[in-house]
């Protein structure tokens, strides 16, 4: 499984890349510190990016309503936080789309700790990228 770019890297804009996501919370499970939290979704990551934290690139999942292991889709946004380093990606199955409320009502359960920006073009993305240094 690959992705439709070889070298993606931490500050790309990959809205509309392909990349196969390794699913560490799968639906339904806690927060690992925080176990009153439930993941409502599938939250995982890209081996192909370290962020800023040293793990790989996080990445939420949205559209698939069951728990998996891994699953290939297309990234719909980039989330900049204002009091964080990392970007979160968000990603969808090919060809399914989510309105930036839509992102932000499923990813809610993590995002309303942080001041964050949805960013669905690459110039919000610049736009946020520029505020958040």
């Amino acid at each position: 499984m690959q992705t439709t770019k070889q070298n993606l890297k931490l500050g790309d804009f990959v809205v509309g890349e392909t990349v196969n996501v390794k699913i560490d919370r799968p639906l339904g499970t806690s927060h690992p510190k925080y176990p009153q939290n439930i993941y409502p979704i599938n939250y995982g990551y890209y081996e192909g990016v370290v962020a800023p934290d040293g793990d790989y690139q996080d990445v939420y999942l949205l559209g698939i309503d069951e728990p998996v292991n891994e699953y290939v889709a297309t990234i719909i946004a980039i989330i900049i936080r204002d009091n964080d380093t990392e970007e979160k990606w968000v990603a969808a199955p090919k060809g399914k789309t989510f309105s930036r409320e839509e992102i932000a009502d499923k990813v809610d359960f993590m995002e309303r700790f942080h001041k964050s920006h949805i960013c669905l073009t690459k110039e919000e993305y610049e736009t946020a990228k520029k505020g958040n240094k």
